[in-house]
């Protein structure tokens, strides 16, 4: 009996008993399907979550106030020697590397406009803040480059504060009041939806320094800076620090690229990710157990055929094959059916939930396949040995 006809032998062995073949197979199916299922989630999430950050670009640079010590506790604005103000952001314009700056405040504040009112969060931003961040302007003009110490009283509304303020009307020349100070609408932002649970078109862009006044605040929040994304990161990090240091007197502040950001999101969601596909190989283990449950029972209602094989000739050797063939073509069987199944919901889900980018990670596909091939064989040793220990004529009585 050659190899070809040992495999024959082991897939009419199969056929033959269809219904037990179907319902081990299907442990290696699900849990080749679930690993499928759970790591295209996984990527998918993780594919959105980082292309929710790097929409607004990738070659930008946080300045925070406080310098966040080795031990990872934050000192805050208590521990500076002086806040980030107007005149920080004005200073890192002087660097080489510098594209853009930006001072940020935020804030939430009840606005009046059209003889309605709604609280909207209100930024307090640069007139640089929209080539900045990449954002577009659908109506109008973004705040215009005044003096940002002492900038004109503009404002600029996110698509669903003018949707709800002014309906289709064009809102431009109107006033519009942010707390107890008045504004003239210059523009309307271009909807962009919500961003990781933020609705950035539930909002009204004033200059900074108009919202200072408004939230009663003497720093800014946040500096961002822009640079060439062929700069090497580092150059321009110790340029930022020499600037600010020139200023401050001492290291009152933190420097946060957003690429360090990303890698270190990225390395969490890697992890996640991780985790799911090792949850997905549980099924597998469970099919694992059903497959060695099945071939040990396997060997005990065939004993009279093991012992038939014996006597027509067949070495002990070829008795282990004729198992591990058999053992290997059901975890393969059910590997197949479980890619297919798996491969094919992944891509309906796809489909049927346009913003979440579904995509199979084949390397833990591969590695599922392989384990599933590596289950068969484990689960076919110790019955296949055991086969093979059989005493010809005790096997021959068996019933």
């Amino acid at each position: 009996m050659n190899l070809v006809e040992s495999l024959k032998f082991a897939l009419g062995t199969l056929t033959a008993h269809w219904t037990r073949t179907l319902l081990s197979a299907s442990g290696i199916a699900i849990g080749i399907a679930a690993v499928i299922l759970l790591t295209s989630i996984g990527s998918g999430i993780q594919r959105f979550v980082l292309s929710e950050f790097t929409q607004f670009g990738t070659n930008i640079v946080n300045i925070t106030p406080g310098k966040i010590r080795t031990r990872g506790a934050s000192t805050g604005s208590i521990g500076s020697v002086r806040l980030l103000t107007i005149e920080d952001s004005l200073a890192l314009k002087s660097s080489h590397h510098a594209i853009y700056t930006n001072a940020t405040v935020t804030g939430n504040a009840e606005i009046r406009g059209n003889n309605r009112s709604r609280r909207v969060t209100v930024y307090g931003q640069g007139s640089d803040f929209d080539r900045a961040f990449n954002m577009h302007v659908a109506i109008g003009q973004f705040l215009p480059a005044d003096d940002p110490r002492n900038p004109r009283a503009f404002a600029v509304l996110g698509a669903k504060v003018h949707k709800e303020l002014y309906g289709n009307t064009n809102p431009l020349g109107s006033v519009l009041q942010v707390g107890g100070s008045r504004f003239r609408i210059i523009g309307v932002m271009a909807a962009k939806g919500q961003v990781l649970g933020f609705d950035l078109d539930d909002t009204v862009y004033i200059p900074t320094a108009r919202a200072l006044e408004i939230f009663n605040r003497e720093g800014v929040m946040e500096i961002q800076m822009t640079y060439q994304p062929a700069t090497p990161l580092e150059e321009v990090m110790q340029d930022i620090k020499r600037i600010m240091l020139d200023r401050h007197g001492r290291e009152d502040f933190t420097i946060t690229p957003q690429q360090q950001m990303l890698s270190t999101l990225s390395t969490v969601l890697n992890v996640l990710t991780f985790a799911v596909a090792v949850l997905g190989g549980i099924s597998l283990l469970v099919g694992a157990v059903g497959m060695i449950t099945l071939m040990h029972i396997t060997v005990m209602e065939r004993m009279a055929e093991i012992g038939l094989l014996n006597a027509l000739g067949a070495t002990p050797m070829r008795i282990r094959i004729l198992f591990l063939l058999e053992s290997t073509a059901l975890s393969t069987l059910g590997g197949i059916v479980g890619l297919v199944a798996g491969s094919g919901i992944a891509r309906l889900l796809g489909i049927l939930i346009t913003d979440l980018p579904i995509s199979i990670p084949w390397r833990y596909v591969i590695a599922a396949l392989l384990l599933s091939g590596f289950i068969g064989l484990a689960a076919g040793v110790v019955p296949a040995i055991r086969a093979a220990r059989l005493n010809p004529v005790d096997a021959l009585r068996a019933e």
